[in-house]
């Protein structure tokens, strides 16, 4: 069952590729927190990553962060493995945290179904956004940018002009 809005955000403490432990309380001081289900083998987070990073990018000096958590099952998809996501985001450039959720304890209590999908937080860790980073696979073809006006509304200490859209991607990949 994924989280209803205005849920406070499930508690987590993961491994990240950058060799932390990483929890929510970490992000304390994020006036918005985005937590977007990814992996490395599916093709719509691929399509995605680069507008991850750029959102990152954008709104970070802002208060924003974005982390990513990858919770899908390594042994029968060895590219999403703790190593391989290691390799992906030296490779790719992430200025984000990418983060292992090996026994999927935090995809059960958010309730991901695809990856990618965002959970987006405020500063009281409220969910007020949540389904896909925009409306087009290609990044060409955007027109409505839902995670990005979500951002910005949250960092204007507002409501998000669209609180829920459709989670597109692969599915989550579960034991």
């Amino acid at each position: 069952m994924t989280l209803a809005l205005a849920t406070d955000a499930p508690t987590f403490d993961l491994p990240g590729v950058d060799g932390q432990q990483h929890s929510l309380t970490d992000y304390t001081d994020k006036p918005a927190l985005a937590v977007v289900w990814s992996c490395n083998h599916c093709p719509y987070v691929q399509a995605w990553e680069g507008r991850m990073i750029g959102l990152q990018q954008e709104f970070g000096e802002r208060g924003f962060q974005l982390v990513a958590i990858n919770s899908n099952d390594a042994e029968n998809y060895p590219e999403d493995s703790f190593d391989a996501m290691k390799e992906r985001a030296s490779a790719q450039g992430f200025n984000f945290d990418y983060l292992y959720d090996e026994d999927q304890s935090i995809l059960n209590a958010y309730g991901a179904e695809r990856t990618p999908e965002v959970f987006l937080f405020d500063q009281d860790r409220r969910l007020v956004y949540h389904g896909a980073i925009d409306n087009s696979r290609e990044e060409e073809g955007v027109t409505q940018d839902y995670l990005r006006k979500a951002i910005e509304a949250v960092l204007a200490g507002e409501e998000p002009p669209v609180s829920e859209t459709p989670p597109v991607g692969c599915s989550v990949k579960r034991k």
